[in-house]
């Protein structure tokens, strides 16, 4: 099912991460080149995450049809598991970004509520400065995601990766300049077509622009993920430093600056929440060892991980976040997100650190469906 017209014509906006989902969708990693030992400590990650968020809400793992038999035996049996082919199991980045429209609003495409958009897809920059050499699999995932779902499809052939945007429901998008208008993107689409849009596709009007994303996301060039998330409208969460001699102390600060003197599209000054970051984290000898030299690229020791607390995902009445072995920062991070979600309970996932060896985290390997 493919409208004519892009998804504000028919009445749907992007909701908030908060509000009710009907499930979640992640892959099953596998690359050996990309993750260490065969994949295998983040294959136990990954169903871990799947697993507390199966407490709040329906989870789907998509795996391929040579690890569906070990996916399957190693998450519970209540995770539906499908088969389906990809060439990384990022699916912030290549399932659908769903859209939804209101009761109130136009009847939508075909009456349906929900609806979902494809994006381009070119594995975050494009050849010469893309994580692997083929992601023709990738491409297709978030059709066949929305054919499973037979919901509305609306192709988009912007290049654009769902951790590079974050939205309240109410007409404001968080995203950054360094990833949006990245000339490995969309060379040929200035600001303002791009904010064209992304008013089109996601119904948003509002755009805060933060210069630059978390010190070393070098992957994803600045994903918003990464360095800044709404916790509800009028308040965002921050990725911080107060070590001066950290380089990322310059870019969270030059955010903050944008983020407090900025209001949203419903005219609220934004409250800013401070998260700090873990202690600076680095890949050991032993990590970089475990990644085979194939067609992704490289993973060097001593290379600085984009560690982050802002990259957790929000499920119906949880909040699922990582933590990375900094028992004050990780217990920090706790506290912060039990006062920010009241209504939320809180799960750290210790083992975090093996996706960020790869080169995201929980918000990264998870794509909401609404209700």
């Amino acid at each position: 099912m493919e409208p004519n017209g892009s998804p504000a014509s028919y009445g749907y906006r992007m909701p908030g991460e908060w509000e009710r989902h009907s499930r979640c969708w992640m892959g099953w990693p596998e690359r050996p080149d990309n993750w260490r030992d065969d994949a295998q400590h983040a294959q136990r990650v990954f169903a871990r995450v799947a697993s507390e968020i199966s407490k709040f809400e329906p989870v789907t793992v998509c795996a391929s049809s040579q690890e569906w038999e070990n996916a399957r035996s190693k998450l519970p049996k209540h995770i539906r598991v499908l088969e389906m082919s990809m060439d990384d199991a990022w699916f912030r980045d290549i399932a659908p970004t769903f859209v939804v429209r209101d009761k109130s609003s136009s009847p939508g495409y075909d009456g349906q509520r929900v609806a979902g958009i494809d994006w381009n897809f070119n594995c975050w920059g494009g050849l010469g400065d893309c994580c692997y050499r083929d992601w023709s699999k990738d491409i297709l995932v978030a059709r066949k995601i929305l054919e499973i779902e037979a919901v509305p499809r609306f192709p988009e052939d912007m290049v654009l990766e769902g951790g590079s945007i974050h939205v309240d429901g109410e007409g404001t998008c968080l995203t950054t300049e360094e990833c949006l208008l990245n000339p490995n993107r969309n060379p040929n689409l200035t600001r303002e077509e791009i904010e064209n849009r992304l008013m089109s596709y996601l119904g948003v009007r509002k755009f805060i622009w933060l210069p630059r994303g978390l010190y070393g996301d070098d992957d994803t060039n600045g994903h918003i993920d990464n360095i800044c998330c709404f916790a509800r409208p009028g308040v965002v969460i921050l990725s911080w430093t107060d070590d001066k001699s950290d380089p990322q102390y310059e870019r969270s600060a030059e955010a903050f600056s944008v983020l407090s003197n900025a209001t949203d599209a419903c005219g609220r000054r934004i409250e800013v929440i401070k998260l700090h970051i873990p202690g600076p984290l680095y890949m050991t000898e032993e990590e970089a060892a475990g990644v085979k030299v194939m067609n992704a690229k490289y993973r060097f020791a001593e290379t600085r991980l984009a560690a982050s607390y802002v990259n957790f995902y929000i499920a119906n009445g949880g909040v699922i976040a990582p933590s990375f072995g900094d028992e004050k920062r990780d217990r920090e991070a706790y506290n912060v997100l039990c006062s920010a979600f009241p209504d939320h309970e809180v799960v750290m996932i210790e083992e975090a650190r093996e996706i960020c060896l790869g080169g995201g985290n929980i918000h990264c390997i998870t794509q909401q469906q609404p209700a």
